[in-house]
């Protein structure tokens, strides 16, 4: 059983999808309906930089999603199949949640890419520059870490954010008290916390104005039931109930993405083999997470698409 996986924030990259749209006519025509949808020369953005206009979130989170459906849209097209016929689930990591639901045709193209510019704008919006921040604890596991949080918070917010694998949980919330966290990781057997290059605290309560934001733009939205369930952050259990997914897109702003338990449920659901569209971050998550027994591909390049084409 296979589950096909989409990345997150922080997977963006200047020059990202541009030999695939160059070798694609499929995946052109996925960045040029973003473009359209968006109304911005997003793609350009991609190919050319520069690097840090493409790395605001506003930017990053439709950009990252562009470039995973292109890759899907490009394995679909080479080799003449669907989804749902060759993947079982789907799941993403934060933004990549939204473009798991594209992929299995729960929201168009261009309403995805919509969502995620909007997404993103309300996070940024959300807590002024320098009030927030996140840090990625190494050697931690979740327990390590929800006891650290707690010690570090002091009335202040600072909280689980990812839970990624058995070794890595990033914290989010006020600056001072992820300062804190870092400061405490020794004392709570944690082998070091390194402050993350993000622009706001991303999955905690200070997120609430995202969240209202994005409640209100999915109740406007037409979603339909996907092809396959998806594995949800923040439950990392499938769905297929569009109300549900709904719901849970609005939690997800605020709430923890639990990666490590959601790749151990599919494992345990029967997935053994697990592909990643445009990225290369979540696989080794996964492996770390699920165990040795299941296998993981990256998709980012044609030469990719076309040597796992040879394994379906």
């Amino acid at each position: 059983m296979r589950a096909f996986i989409f990345p997150g924030q922080g997977s963006q990259a200047v020059g990202m999808g541009r030999d695939l749209a160059a070798a694609s006519a499929a995946a052109k025509a996925v960045f040029q309906e973003v473009d359209d949808a968006l109304g911005q020369n997003l793609f350009r953005l991609m190919c050319e930089g520069p690097e840090e206009e493409l790395t605001l979130t506003e930017n990053a989170q439709p950009a990252i999603m562009a470039n995973a459906i292109a890759t899907l849209r490009v394995l679909e097209a080479e080799g003449r199949v669907t989804l749902s016929d060759k993947a079982a689930f789907v799941a993403g990591h934060s933004l990549g949640e939204y473009t798991a639901l594209c992929a299995a045709g729960s929201f168009d193209l261009a309403t995805t890419a919509q969502l995620l510019k909007l997404r993103g704008r309300a996070m940024q919006a959300a807590v002024p520059v320098g009030v927030g921040a996140m840090a990625a604890l190494l050697g931690a596991d979740i327990e390590k870490a929800e006891s650290l949080a707690a010690a570090a918070a002091d009335g202040e917010t600072c909280t689980v954010a990812n839970d990624n694998d058995p070794g890595q949980v990033v914290i989010s919330g006020h600056l001072a008290a992820i300062e804190r966290a870092i400061d405490l990781t020794k004392e709570h057997g944690i082998k070091r916390g390194i402050k993350l290059p993000v622009s706001a605290p991303f999955h905690c309560p200070l997120m609430q104005p995202a969240a209202e934001a994005m409640a209100a733009a999915l109740a406007e939205t037409v979603i339909n039931a996907p092809a396959v369930p998806l594995f949800a952050n923040v439950t990392a259990a499938p769905v297929r109930d569009a109300d549900v997914i709904r719901t849970q897109l609005v939690e997800q702003v605020t709430g923890r993405v639990r990666w490590r338990e959601s790749a151990i449920a599919m494992a345990g659901a029967g997935v053994s083999e697990f592909a990643e569209f445009g990225g290369k971050v979540l696989s080794p998550m996964v492996k770390r997470s699920a165990g040795g027994d299941v296998n993981t591909v990256s998709l980012i390049s044609m030469d990719d698409i076309e040597a796992y084409l040879g394994t379906l």
